[in-house]
């Protein structure tokens, strides 16, 4: 038994994906298209993901450690179950045949696979009490490994540790002091809820003050590129109303008069000049 899926599988399970992959077959998204979706805001790609039909990709309510952070990665997933002691004996034995650590918990074998720009995505059942996934020693090495957080459907402990660390943001249901016990990895990159949220290992993670949204690579273009057009159309709106030139009611439409487009496209062109 794998504690995670063959490459063969993360391929079957990923196949719209238009970009590389890790060497486990996770999609990889490129580093640029990362850096560009910190501009984009929830509303924004959740709009697109909608057009599409993925109407269940947004999860909020969070607490987090560094709010106002803008959270951005490719999700590495994982699901614990609550403590059986058959099944958590396979994992166990099956984790350590991969030639998983033997030192510390499940839950550290999460963080020994993460890469730079990932996010550590976990579903654990909600659980707060002895469901803290990290504390501040484990989320020092999520910061150092990924430069981006966690989404932790569950608790974490140590808050104040964790929040003097930078680069960094943990999205959580809640904290505690317990350390995490009574739960057993169910697997690593598979697929897991998180709220009404389905995520996939390769998901992008965008993690706003609004929440957290699991965008699915092939739609992570058109999030950002849609995004960016708004953000220009913006800009213009924005400019014209502090000058006067139209009224808030001519602006805050879905389409513009042909003479207000006009202009707009006027102005876009003299910028690139």
């Amino acid at each position: 038994m794998n504690t995670q899926p063959t490459r063969d599988q993360m391929i079957q399970l990923t196949p719209l994906n238009p970009f590389d992959r890790f060497e486990d077959g996770r999609p990889r998204v490129p580093d640029d298209l990362l850096q560009r979706l910190k501009k984009v805001t929830t509303e924004e790609a959740w709009g697109v993901l909608r057009e599409h039909g993925y109407h269940r990709q947004f999860a909020g309510g969070w607490l987090q450690t560094h709010p106002g952070v803008i959270t951005v990665g490719r999700a590495v997933t994982a699901q614990f179950l609550p403590h059986r002691p058959d099944y958590h004996q396979v994992i166990q034995q099956s984790g350590l045949a991969e030639g998983r650590s033997p030192i510390g918990g499940q839950n550290s074998w999460i963080i020994e696979s993460l890469q730079l720009n990932d996010v550590m995505v976990v579903d654990i059942f909600g659980k707060i009490k002895d469901g803290t996934v990290v504390g501040d020693n484990l989320g020092t090495a999520v910061r150092t490994r990924t430069r981006a957080g966690a989404v932790i459907d569950g608790g974490i402990r140590d808050y104040q540790g964790l929040v003097q660390l930078d680069e960094v943001n943990f999205f959580m249901r809640g904290m505690d002091p317990t350390a995490i016990a009574d739960v057993t990895l169910a697997g690593l990159n598979i697929p897991i809820r998180i709220g009404e949220a389905t995520v996939l290992p390769g998901d992008v993670v965008l993690g706003t003050p609004t929440g957290v949204i699991f965008i699915p690579p092939h739609l992570l273009l058109e999030v950002v590129e849609k995004s960016e057009a708004i953000q220009v159309r913006d800009e213009f709106g924005k400019l014209r109303l502090a000058e006067g030139k139209y009224t808030s009611g001519e602006i805050d439409v879905p389409t513009w008069r042909d003479d207000i487009e006009a202009d707009f496209q006027a102005w876009q062109q003299s910028r690139r000049q």
